[in-house]
């Protein structure tokens, strides 16, 4: 979806209602079960994948802690090093707490 098409959806619908995002995944390979995890939308975030030039729009949901921790890290991470000067949260830039940055390189 462009963000042309997004405004168009969103113009009809009252100025000052909530918006969420809505995560629809199936229960498991199997079945025909779906689940639906709800979000508010606390922010947005434009985002260059490493093999792309191509700007995309993120639109940032979860617990709010959890947001707000993500939006600091990406925040801290445009420009900033790490106390120790090092570029990752682990003083070394690669994996952490179980998390590779291979195709994506925010801090968490």
């Amino acid at each position: 979806m462009r963000v042309s098409e997004l405004i168009e959806i969103l113009r009809d619908q009252p100025p000052d209602a909530e918006v969420e995002l809505a995560v629809v995944a199936p229960v498991d390979d199997d079945g025909d079960d779906i689940t639906v995890d709800r979000y508010s939308v606390e922010g947005m975030l434009p985002w260059t994948d490493d093999d792309s030039d191509e700007v995309v729009i993120w639109l940032v949901g979860g617990e709010e802690d959890d947001v707000d921790a993500f939006l600091d890290a990406v925040e801290d991470e445009d420009g900033e090093d790490d106390e120790d000067g090092e570029d990752g949260e682990d003083g070394e830039g690669g994996d952490h707490e179980g998390h590779d940055h291979e195709g994506h390189d925010h801090k968490h």
